[in-house]
C-alpha cells in the first residue's frame, strides 16, 4: 500500500458493491477484535457475547461467499490492511464462540441425562456422516461444531486429548470454501481422531470426572 497514491474511487456498481464487501469485512474484523476483548475483561457478560459472536460469525461467512477467492483468505486480507487483531482471527479460525470452546473451564453445564444424550448423540451423528462418505464443509462443520457444544458442557473436559482434535478439525473445516472437500485420508484420520474423543468422554463419565 503506497499512502501517496491517491485513492481510486469506485466508479461503476460492480466496484462500489466490491468495495462495500471489503469494507464490510473489515468491520467484522474488528468487532470480532473487540467483542472478544470485551469478554475477556467480563465487560459483556456471556449471555450478551455469545448470540452477537454467533452472529458475527455468521456474517464473515457470508462476505466471504463473495470475496473470499478474491482476497485470498482473511489473513492475507488482515495483512495487506495491517490489522493486528490476533483475537479476531482465532475466533474466526475456531468458528465457534469462546463460550462454545471454553464453557467446560469455566464450570459451564453438568453431567446431567440430557447433556449426555446430547453430546452422544452429536459424536454419532458426525461419525456416521463420515461413514457415510460425507467430505464437504458444508456437510461436516455444523455437526463438528454439535460435538463440540456438546462436548464443552462437560466439567473437566477442557484437559481431555480430544478436545484439542476437536478444535484442529474445526479450524481445518473453517479454512475451507463452503463446497471444498477433504481428502479420504483426512477423513480417516478425522474420524480417528473423534472416535477416539468419544470414547475418552465415555471414560470420563464411568470414572466421574
Amino acid at each position: 500500500m503506497n499512502l501517496d497514491e491517491e485513492v481510486r474511487l469506485p466508479t461503476t456498481p460492480a466496484e462500489r458493491e466490491r468495495t462495500e464487501n471489503l469494507a464490510t469485512l473489515y468491520s467484522i474484523v474488528v468487532s470480532l477484535e473487540y467483542l472478544e476483548r470485551a469478554y475477556v475483561r467480563d465487560s459483556v457478560s456471556s449471555k450478551e457475547y455469545e448470540p452477537a459472536c454467533t452472529r458475527l460469525l455468521a456474517q464473515y461467512k457470508s462476505v466471504m461467499k463473495v470475496v473470499g477467492e478474491e482476497i485470498g483468505g482473511v489473513e492475507t486480507f488482515m495483512k495487506r490492511y495491517r490489522m493486528d487483531h490476533p483475537a479476531a482471527l482465532h475466533r474466526i479460525q475456531v468458528g465457534v464462540p469462546a463460550t462454545v470452546e471454553h464453557s467446560a473451564e469455566a464450570g459451564g453445564g453438568g453431567e446431567s441425562g440430557k447433556y449426555v444424550a446430547e453430546a452422544t448423540q452429536a459424536f454419532i451423528t458426525f461419525m456416521d456422516a463420515l461413514k457415510l462418505n460425507l467430505r464437504a464443509k458444508d456437510q461436516l462443520h455444523p455437526l463438528l461444531t454439535e460435538v463440540m457444544s456438546g462436548y464443552a458442557k462437560f466439567k473437566g473436559s477442557a484437559e481431555w486429548e480430544g478436545r484439542a482434535k476437536i478444535i484442529h478439525w474445526l479450524i481445518t473445516l473453517n479454512a475451507m470454501k463452503a463446497s471444498d472437500e477433504i481428502t479420504e485420508e483426512q477423513s480417516r484420520q478425522m474420524l480417528f481422531d473423534i472416535e477416539n474423543a468419544y470414547n475418552e468422554f465415555f471414560r470420563s463419565l464411568s470414572s466421574g470426572n
